[in-house]
């Protein structure tokens, strides 16, 4: 081959087989994601039991981070103890050694099977489970392929005098290789697929023993590292557990670093075969872990909780609460936390609301610093969502989940919306007042409470239907949008009817007065959005106005397809 054909295959191979491994967690995860998570939860009872547990999870699931995930959201929610925990995390980093050991066999001929039986219970299959079988197969086939052709391309680098040069001299520095395979297994997020991309360097004759064995401990540390900054933002009782994991991971690694030559000589009486090398020392260094750490479990978990003691101040509200990331990818699973996440967002702008006025009636300064507060809370919730229901997004979602994937999505933003008028707008026009010394007549109050307890009853309300999805209450909220537009038009008039009595109140609060009416309207607008493709589902929606007068001044036309009341069910009218 030639160096550039030579490098793109190799790149191919691991895109291959990073991909293949992808498609067998997802397809386990989907399938079978929660008859294991609650295998998972009743065998976390002792710490033998949950050694063997994660043994077991982690080697259906090919995946000692995928597992590490699943128990930083039980320990963040105090469904697990610390030590039980990284006891489990023990067992998954056995387990998924054991998954290498079955790829060195000679099974790579077994890819077309695997191949030809995935597409066709993927295509044919209309059953969810079959489908993620399927799905597990395919991934298996690219997996055995890439080992194919890695395994070609490493024969190939063999005989190049560049790589053999530059493998010579990442041979002589262990500690640099160490740190390439962990930066590159970080990125990967996969510490199988970079221990058979070693294995089949290996194999090949492309990387001797001492390379080989570095840059497999380089992968078991970058393993350990990837679920503890995939957490970052995360509880602290869920970070506990992956950087337990990396320290007892890190310590034997940094341990055993300098004896790796030892290492080499000691294994060569088990086998000689540079395959069997490289995975019986994936395989021995983390049994060793294990035998060194499980009677260490408690000083573990204390030593754990000293380096990330729990906060002693209140839990800082923006801080997501239910975005679990071991969810994601069951869409359905991870809909629901976005869901339960975007609520919760909801309670907090519906506090915000109810205080709104208060700080405006009673010039109440302190109280508009906390608003502006609560809002930054919302932009950091919202933002969170956000990127959440985007990684959401790179599983395939069906109809049903790509509908609730854009509703969440919309609801959170008009939520984010609605505080920002709240702190932006309403606050702003609580400080003019208080600088001014402005008030409002007691008439002028009045209408103001009721306009604002109306809106504040809107709130609750479509909070509810965006939980339930409900017709009759996304019925009930559209309508009120129209009520509180006549109350709106209400207010103003009696508010202009005062001011051409010249009521001195009235006209010195006539500006903030008016707008205040104006942003309660435009937060009403904002949140009875969410009623719109609820009821344009259910059929319920007539036709806009526009169309209407449109259809009278051309009637030839009025065969036209009926069209939504709102002009985009994603966007308050």
């Amino acid at each position: 081959m030639a160096g550039s054909e030579l490098l793109l295959t190799l790149l191919g191979g691991v895109a291959l087989l990073l991909w293949g491994v992808r498609m067998v967690r997802t397809g386990l995860t989907r399938a079978f994601g929660t008859p294991l998570r609650t295998a998972l939860s009743r065998a976390s009872k002792s710490r033998l039991t949950a050694f063997g547990a994660g043994v077991g999870v982690a080697g259906i699931m090919q995946s000692s981070t995928a597992t590490a995930l699943l128990l930083a959201s039980f320990a963040g929610r105090s469904l697990v103890t610390l030590p039980v925990a990284l006891a489990v995390m023990l067992g998954a980093d056995v387990g998924t050694t054991l998954v290498a050991q079955i790829f060195a066999f000679d099974i790579k001929w077994l890819w077309t099977a695997a191949a030809i039986t995935g597409v066709v219970l993927f295509s044919a299959s209309h059953d969810d489970r079959t489908k993620n079988i399927g799905r597990i197969l395919i991934g298996l086939a690219l997996m055995l392929l890439s080992l194919t052709v890695l395994g070609t391309v490493s024969t190939a680098m063999r005989e190049s005098p560049t790589i053999t040069a530059m493998m010579t001299a990442l041979g002589n520095e262990p500690v640099i290789a160490v740190l390439v395979a962990g930066i590159i297994t970080w990125i990967a997020h996969s510490s199988l697929a970079i221990v058979l991309f070693v294995l089949s360097l290996a194999e090949g004759g492309a990387i001797g023993p001492m390379l080989a064995l570095a840059l497999v401990l380089g992968a078991n540390l970058g393993g350990a590292l990837a679920p503890f900054t995939a957490l970052t933002g995360s509880p602290v009782a869920a970070r506990r557990v992956p950087l337990g994991n990396l320290l007892a991971r890190g310590a034997v690694g940094f341990a055993v670093l300098p004896f790796l030559d030892w290492a080499v000589a000691l294994l060569g009486y088990v086998s000689t075969d540079p395959a069997r090398l490289v995975l019986n020392f994936h395989t021995g260094f983390n049994l060793a872990v294990a035998l060194i750490f499980l009677p260490l479990l408690s000083p573990l978990a204390k030593l754990v909780t000293w380096l990330l003691p729990t906060p002693a101040r209140a839990p800082d509200r923006s801080v997501p609460q239910h975005l679990d990331s071991s969810v994601l990818d069951t869409p359905s699973e991870a809909l629901g936390c976005a869901m339960r996440e975007t609520l919760r967002v909801g309670d907090i702008v519906l506090d915000m609301l109810r205080k709104s006025l208060a700080a405006i009636e009673g010039n109440d300064l302190r109280l508009v610093k906390e608003l502006e507060k609560a809002d930054d809370d919302v932009d950091a919730l919202h933002e969170a969502i956000k990127l959440y229901l985007i990684r959401t997004s790179k599983n395939e979602l069906d109809d049903d989940e790509s509908r609730r994937y854009y509703e969440i999505l919309t609801f959170t933003t008009n939520l984010e919306h609605v505080g920002d008028i709240i702190d932006k707008n309403l606050m702003e026009l609580a400080t003019k007042k208080i600088k001014k010394g402005y008030s409002f007549s007691p008439e002028g109050l009045s209408e103001l409470k009721r306009l604002h307890a109306r809106v504040v009853d809107n709130m609750r309300l479509a909070l509810n239907v965006f939980a339930t999805r409900d017709v009759n209450l996304a019925r009930r909220l559209l309508m009120e949008k129209i009520r509180l537009r006549s109350k709106e038009f209400e207010a103003a008039e009696r508010h202009f009817a005062r001011l051409k009595e010249g009521r001195p109140e009235s006209i010195e609060s006539s500006a903030i007065h008016l707008d205040v009416i104006r942003d309660l309207k435009r937060i009403n607008s904002h949140l009875t959005a969410v009623a719109y493709p609820i009821l344009e589902a259910a059929g319920e929606l007539r036709e806009s106005r526009l169309l209407e007068r449109r259809r009278e001044e051309a009637p030839e036309q009025t065969d036209a397809p009926e069209a939504s009341l709102a002009p985009n069910p994603q966007r308050p009218a």
